[in-house]
């Protein structure tokens, strides 16, 4: 059976306190921690040089940590405009290339906005985008993970990207249970059973080694009438949600998947928190 990994998306605080000298520090930091993720944030764009990004990605095999990638926050593949569309086609390349480099085996791609046009019609163009990408891009073996988003103006329903998602099957959800539960105005996930009827709608719907092997992400997200508004840290007592069912329903389905924690600041030691809570609940 393969483990559930655990692990931080980018650096967080401590890390930057450690005196680490650059993301390179990163896998061993991880590793220190007792965890087997890391998620490489280029969400303001890809900057790093591919000696860099390599070297990075072999320090990460030898620690034995999983790689991950999140995709610039500028791509937007329901934009009306067809140049950005097609420029978000080419910082999918880019991603999927540094990707390669890094040794992960998944890109996390933000799917777009629905503000200004009706749901229908952006799902219309985010599906033209997908196709233009895979028409035209080489994926390395690397997925394309499409996240659920948690404002409601935007793109990114769990059945909006699943729907996305049955596109083609280099496309896979990037669950992120705080942001769905952010998008609702809080409630989303009150129990087990309610995260566990995300894996089963993935399973039944793509497929059960999709399901079981899901890619997310987590963290408190304080909301608005609109939304998600900000990342909290675990010490959050008010919008939640909360993570020890989770962690529960990943034990008792013997679930894999990879759970990179987004807390602000403190996503490496939320991320260990979330790790033994999994543990207690295997028992």
């Amino acid at each position: 059976m393969c483990e559930p990994k655990f692990g931080p998306g980018g650096g967080c605080e401590e890390f930057r306190l450690s005196g680490a000298k650059s993301v390179l520090d990163a896998p061993a930091f991880v590793k220190n921690y007792g965890l087997s993720a890391y998620e490489y944030e280029a969400g303001n764009g890809l900057t790093a040089s591919a000696e860099s990004l390599l070297l990075i990605g072999q320090e990460a095999k030898r620690q034995g940590i999983a790689m991950s990638l999140h995709a610039p926050y500028f791509i937007s593949l329901s934009s009306v405009e067809l140049q950005k569309r097609l420029n978000s086609v080419e910082y999918i390349r880019r991603s999927l290339s540094a990707a390669r480099l890094l040794s992960a085996n998944i890109i996390v791609v933000h799917t777009g906005s629905a503000g200004k046009i009706s749901r229908a019609q952006a799902m219309d163009l985010a599906k033209d985008t997908l196709y233009k990408t895979l028409e035209s891009v080489e994926t390395y073996g690397v997925k394309i993970g499409l996240e659920t988003m948690g404002k409601q103006n935007q793109l990114g329903t769990l059945d909006e990207v699943i729907e996305l998602c049955s596109i083609d099957e280099r496309l896979v959800p990037v669950v992120d249970f705080g942001h769905m539960n952010a998008r609702e105005c809080g409630g989303v996930f009150p129990d087990r059973d309610a995260y566990l009827r995300v894996f089963d709608a993935i399973g039944s719907r793509l497929s059960s080694s999709v399901a079981k092997n899901l890619h997310c992400h987590f963290s408190k997200i304080e909301w608005t009438a609109a939304g998600e508004k900000r990342h909290l840290t675990f010490d959050d007592t008010v919008y939640g949600p909360d993570f020890l069912p989770l962690c529960e329903a990943i034990a008792r389905e013997r679930l894999s998947p990879t759970v990179i924690c987004e807390s602000a600041g403190t996503q490496t030691r939320d991320a260990y928190l979330m790790k033994q809570a999994f543990e207690r609940s295997r028992g």
